[in-house]
């Protein structure tokens, strides 16, 4: 079991080194609705098609109560700590590994997610558009409101847990990181106590002065089995208080 763990976080550096954007390099991507249109030699577009395949039919069963939606982030949660913290609700996972706003949006266009109909969607989105779009905070925003907009519209009565951006990489000041904060606190204004909830959990990954940690996250990026452990020992209480409302 250790080395199994230990090739999927393998997996995961590897994955995040080969899908690192060039300096000076951006694609539009924020709200470009758009199914997977790049190549990455940790993820073919053929296997893009085929995991949002599986989600549709995931969908198309329904039942559905508290709805994941976002990236690899998403996507990447062990069973143990899933079976654990959302194993009570009807919840099912919508992440795809590598996904950006705009493909979110075109899932949620062409997926059969709109037969759903959640009582609470748990949103984390935009790290790729950063990473593999090279897009700025002002393009990643705008890409993170027009999928809580999407969301409003397919899911009008449902609750939006809206995840602040993770942090990134090791030290406070890197650009990557600061370029999250930026975003978030723009993000942190999506939130209309009514319907959208923003909650930023990023304080729960990083040491006090700042600092993450590879046991939390080995490649600055993906979560460990403890990683997802407090990301959901975090959501849990949100999730039973949205769910009853």
């Amino acid at each position: 079991m250790r080395m199994k763990t230990m090739a999927a976080l393998a997996l995961l550096c590897a994955a995040a080194a080969a899908g690192a954007q060039e300096p000076g390099q951006m694609r539009q991507c924020a709200t470009n609705v758009e199914p997977r249109s790049v190549e990455f030699p940790w993820m073919s577009i053929e296997r893009w098609n085929a995991i949002n395949k599986d989600k549709t039919a995931l969908a198309a069963k329904g039942n559905v109560d508290v709805l994941f939606l976002g990236d690899s982030i998403t996507e990447g949660w062990p069973k143990s700590e899933w079976d654990s913290h959302f194993g009570k609700y009807k919840a099912a996972n919508f992440g795809i590994g590598g996904d950006h706003t705009g493909n979110v949006l075109w899932r949620l266009q062409n997926g059969g997610m709109d037969k759903l109909r959640p009582k609470v969607v748990v949103l984390l989105i935009g790290t790729n558009n950063f990473g593999l779009c090279g897009e700025g905070p002002d393009q990643v925003y705008h890409g993170i409101a027009s999928v809580v907009s999407s969301l409003r519209q397919v899911y009008p009565d449902a609750k939006i847990l809206l995840n602040a951006v993770l942090p990134v990489e090791p030290k406070p000041d890197h650009p990557r990181r600061l370029n999250v904060v930026k975003v978030n606190r723009d993000v942190a204004k999506l939130d209309d106590g009514k319907h959208v909830f923003f909650r930023d959990y990023g304080p729960k990954f990083v040491q006090a002065d700042g600092a993450i940690s590879p046991s939390i996250m080995p490649d600055y990026l993906h979560l460990t089995e403890q990683g997802y452990r407090i990301w959901g020992d975090a959501m849990q209480p949100d999730i039973d208080r949205l769910i009853k409302q």
